[in-house]
């Protein structure tokens, strides 16, 4: 199983938050504990922790630089997580369907 099936059987066991706190688990391992973001050192140095040691450099680095939505060379724990939904198409696809219910219960409740 790759990596982005994974996300949508996550996120089916644990539900939205608890997908966001498995993705927060797994920023704090990849991270430069003293910079306190995913630099590609530390993203090298951590990455079989995750399961990601079979990546070769240049994957790594264009995973960085597909992530690093500021530009600032490493990933924050928001670009992280924004990075991990893109890598998934079909946690995309799920996640308009959790917006469209929340909007939907939402609009309910205030009526």
């Amino acid at each position: 199983m790759e990596f982005e099936d994974l996300l949508p059987v996550i996120a089916g066991k644990l539900g939205g938050e608890g997908l966001i706190d498995e993705l927060c688990k797994g920023f704090q391992v990849l991270m430069d504990k003293e910079k306190g973001v995913i630099t590609l050192e530390s993203l090298r140095k951590n990455s079989a922790t995750m399961g990601l040691q079979d990546f070769k450099e240049e994957e790594l680095a264009s995973m960085m630089r597909e992530g690093d939505l500021d530009g600032d060379g490493a990933l924050s724990q928001m670009e992280f997580c924004v990075l991990m939904f893109r890598l998934s198409p079909q946690l995309m696809q799920d996640s308009w369907f959790w917006l469209q219910q929340a909007l939907h219960h939402n609009n309910n409740a205030s009526l």
